[in-house]
């Protein structure tokens, strides 16, 4: 009997950095028989696809890039979102793969044939594609995630969530609610304050706010990085250490290092005493849980906000919502014409690891396999049972660095097992369950450490922790998840040839 071969060597889904980062080294590797399966209209992921006013970074961005393309041309420390959009257009083309990326194409399925070693890929228009190798790129921050309130659905006014921003919305004069204070309502609350007529903040819980360290790059500093480009490497170090110092290690090493949460929260707390006047509102917006438990945020704009005679900060509960507004647990109708749910995503729950059904060796359900083990992945990019099949984003797979990091630490182990399997005439790639197990205790035998256990999280409502009370990032330095992304051990995978 001939084997069935598949039209691709590797089906890449997401065209996201993630998807961009890894069909760049796959061509890079001489992997170049590759088709990247995009769901949305275009490219860029999560800065295609959020375009609310005042998006933007959260990390400087000469760490928010690839090493191999860096970019000179960022207008501010902290770049603006339509800036990362225009990046991800500008990979995709000078890497040569925008010709190999098919957008409106919504993956539904995967399914592996034990027999020939393919994988299947259903697509919510009825199309199929096959190949050898997976490569899941679709990232977390994909599903936008509305909350769960009585009569949402009701509301007769205008409804839009941050991650879908309708840009014909005219909100001159109009009385606003947001719901949520995560990130994006950080960023998006000071950019409308000036254009409504009255702008309700409904809080459940209050954030960590720390000073954003932020400036415009001129366009003489803009030439310099470019005519020098050695000049970009300083500052790239510059912004790694200081993202390793502010999240990894105060988050992972928290054990080793408390001096650095406790200075956040001081600085924190002294931020909120110098942008705040009003004390009643200031307490209301103090965090009640410790520093690092959600991913702290950086502004120099969202907490002065909360001084002006039209923004209004509510932290009764939401009883529900009605056709004109919403009702609080105390009674109080708010009167409102706009609807923001600024209620960020899906991210370590059902339904979004993975964001599709996914059926491996026998059949076996990749959601149902984390309901029955927990969330875990061989280095945050292969799971037992599921061969052929890689993560750019699994869990213990993140540290909280940069995703640009992230994406070419997974994108080289990655290369590293298909170049194996190639070498050795392979068409199975799995990783050893005693491998993946020993990875996994590695990763809760550092809890003892790290911030999310060590300190009162409790009150804090963070999407790091999962529904076991796991948070499912990579308990390891930038440098740790570099040297082994290059330098596992080979043999924690068991290689085979189909057998027909």
């Amino acid at each position: 009997m001939t084997a069935v071969q598949p039209t691709y060597d590797v089906i890449i889904i997401g065209a996201g950095f993630s998807g961009i980062g890894a069909a760049i080294k796959l061509d890079e590797a001489g992997f170049g028989n590759f088709v990247v399966l995009e769901q949305s209209d275009g490219v860029g992921g999560a800065w295609h696809a959020n375009t609310y006013p005042g998006v933007a970074v959260d990390i400087p961005s000469f760490s928010y890039s690839f090493s191999f393309e860096k970019n000179p041309a960022w207008s501010r420390i902290y770049a603006p979102g339509a800036e990362l959009k225009n990046y991800a257009e500008h990979c995709v083309d000078k890497f040569g793969i925008r010709n190999r990326i098919k957008c409106n194409t919504k993956i539904v399925g995967l399914s592996f044939d034990d027999a020939n070693h393919v994988w299947t890929a259903d697509t919510e228009g009825g199309e199929q594609f096959t190949g050898r190798y997976v490569i899941s790129a679709a990232g977390v921050l994909t599903q936008p995630k509305k909350p769960d309130i009585e009569g949402l659905d009701d509301f007769t006014g205008t409804v839009v969530h941050t991650a879908r921003w309708d840009h014909s919305l005219d909100l001159a004069g109009k009385r606003v609610a947001v719901i949520g204070t995560g990130a994006s309502a950080l960023q998006l609350i000071p950019s409308i304050a000036a254009q409504v007529s009255q702008l309700t903040v409904f809080q459940r819980t209050p954030i960590w706010v720390l000073p954003k360290i932020d400036a415009a790059l001129s366009a003489s500093v803009q030439q310099v990085l470019k005519r020098v480009p050695l000049t970009q490497q300083p500052a790239r170090l510059l912004s790694h250490a200081f993202v390793e110092t502010t999240f990894v290690l105060a988050a992972h090493f928290h054990g080793s290092f408390p001096l650095l949460v406790r200075a956040g929260e001081r600085a924190g707390r002294r931020l909120l005493a110098k942008q705040v006047r009003d004390p009643e509102v200031r307490e209301k917006l103090t965090p009640k849980y410790g520093l690092g438990c959600k991913r702290p945020s950086i502004s120099n704009t969202y907490l002065p906000t909360f001084n002006r005679d039209n923004v209004y900060l509510q932290t009764d509960p939401i009883a529900r919502i009605t056709q004109g507004g919403i009702v609080t647990a105390d009674g109080t109708s708010h009167e409102i014409d706009v609807l923001v749910l600024a209620t960020g995503f899906k991210v370590f729950e059902r339904g979004n690891m993975p964001p599709f059904d996914v059926r491996g060796v026998g059949g076996v359900d990749l959601e149902k396999y984390f309901d029955a083990n927990r969330y875990q992945a061989y280095q945050g990019v292969s799971v037992p049972g599921f061969p052929n099949m890689f993560s750019i984003l699994g869990p213990y797979g993140y540290n909280g660095t940069s995703y640009f990091q992230l994406i070419e630490n997974q994108s080289r182990h990655i290369v590293r097992a298909l170049q194996t399997a190639r070498k050795r005439k392979s068409t199975l790639i799995e990783v050893k369950p005693e491998a993946n197990d020993r990875y996994f205790e590695t990763m809760l035998k550092r809890r003892h450490r790290q911030v999310f256990f060590t300190n009162n999280c409790s009150g804090a409502n963070s999407y790091y922790f999962d529904h076991n009370g796991d948070v499912p990032l990579r308990a390891a330095t930038s440098f740790e998840a570099y040297w082994q992304s290059n330098h596992y051990d080979i043999n924690d995978y068991r290689f085979d040839h189909a057998a027909v």
